[in-house]
């Protein structure tokens, strides 16, 4: 892929960001990290990535405030976020698409699923330019 894309990895969970950050470097997108919603807010708004992963269960604020924080911005509101959470309760999928989430997946994340679900809302974002 010539024109890297930038993807936001925002999780606590050491294992789960370096789990992450691995697979897509491996498929040569440029990756950011944060380690908590501040951090995570912080950095969307600094860098504009093109995706955003988004753990909901984060220390010092929650992804569900730091995704309606950054779709509130006019300059990160275009951003797909997509949960990846433990939380799998009745409710959980349409709180998160409440808050602004644009997908959602549970943990332990299938890999190949992730990477479809992204590689499908890049493929779709080209064809919409």
């Amino acid at each position: 892929m010539s024109d890297s894309r930038t993807i936001l990895i925002v999780e606590d969970n050491i294992d789960n960001r370096t789990l992450l950050g691995d697979m897509l470097s491996a498929l040569d997108y440029t990756v950011l990290e944060a380690v908590d919603g501040v951090e995570g807010v912080d950095i969307a708004l600094a860098n504009v990535p093109d995706l955003i992963l988004m753990d909901l269960s984060l220390p010092n604020k929650d992804g569900w405030t730091a995704t309606r924080e950054i779709k509130a911005e006019k300059s990160t509101a275009h951003i797909p976020v997509i949960a990846l959470t433990a939380h799998a309760m009745v409710g959980d999928r349409e709180r998160a698409l409440e808050a602004g989430c644009d997908d959602y997946m549970t943990k332990p994340i299938n890999i190949l699923e992730l990477k479809k679900k992204i590689e499908s809302y890049f493929s779709s974002k080209a064809s919409s330019t």
